[in-house]
């Protein structure tokens, strides 16, 4: 079956192709009778295998592990660093999380060093971010938090239940949304340097908020592509080691998230 998610196009499935099945057909010999077919020469489909496959559980563990990693270095660089050398360490972890993110999605790399390490910088970048805002309005955070869960377990309950199946169309659209939005982003910041407030999409007016629900909704249906990811592995027979990057996929997509939402609720409390 082909796949809508465009992180597997080209990926060969595990036991498709000609030599799979229990074995040969019969073969037509020239000038002579067909070869005879053996069923007991062919393997035994309950026969151990040298290979390992990729199931859920290591998807929830590598998915667990990278968080719980960015959690932390969000709560250390929160509780331990001072606020002036937490700022100051925010765009460079940002930026190098983003080099390293581009490397991890184009080049489809499945690492714990690498989908680990993205989370630990992106973590302190939150940290930085998040004790900024809950000095300004007091809760946010936790708010924030609350909100971010509330999505994730909403999608995974809509995608579990199948009330809204990824198909080739659904992900055409929400690759044209991330694509759309991420063009406004850009616009929007160019005009800032012309245009005070820029586009108004970030200046925390009514069209702000407008443009944050849209993009919330946007990361929220982008999880359902995470959610299918992970199905299209375990159903192809993909390595264990491929978890790391459906993890990394979660992982940007709830940052994502959660950093709108905060950004959402501020404008909120202004």
């Amino acid at each position: 079956m082909p796949s809508s998610n465009p992180a597997f196009r080209g990926l060969p499935a595990a036991g498709n192709g000609p030599s799979a099945g229990w074995g040969s057909a019969p073969q037509q010999t020239y000038g002579g009778a067909p070869t005879q077919h053996d069923p007991y020469a062919a393997p035994s489909p309950y026969a151990a295998t040298d290979r390992a496959y990729m199931t859920m559980d290591d998807v929830v563990t590598k998915t667990g592990l990278s968080f719980l990693v960015t959690v932390l270095s969000a709560a250390v660089t929160w509780a331990v660093l001072p606020d002036s050398l937490a700022l100051g360490l925010t765009l460079p972890a940002v930026l190098v999380a983003l080099v390293l993110g581009l490397v991890i999605a184009f080049k489809q790399v499945a690492n714990p060093v690498a989908t680990l390490t993205y989370g630990a910088l992106y973590g302190v970048a939150l940290g930085a971010i998040s004790e900024t805002f809950n000095d300004q309005y007091s809760g946010i955070v936790s708010q924030a938090l609350i909100g971010t869960f509330g999505v994730f377990a909403g999608m995974l309950v809509v995608y579990k239940t199948g009330a809204i199946r990824v198909t080739p169309k659904l992900t055409r659209w929400i690759v044209g949304a991330l694509f759309g939005v991420l063009a406004l982003v850009i616009v929007n910041l160019v005009a800032s340097f012309f245009i005070p407030g820029g586009l108004g999409l970030r200046d925390g007016g009514p069209l702000a908020i407008i443009f944050s629900i849209v993009v919330i909704g946007v990361a929220a249906f982008t999880l359902l592509l995470d959610f299918d990811m992970a199905d299209e592995a375990i159903r192809r027979g993909v390595e264990p080691k491929f978890a790391w990057y459906i993890a990394f996929g979660l992982l940007v997509t709830v940052i994502w998230l959660y950093i709108e939402i905060l950004r959402l609720l501020s404008y909120f409390r202004e």
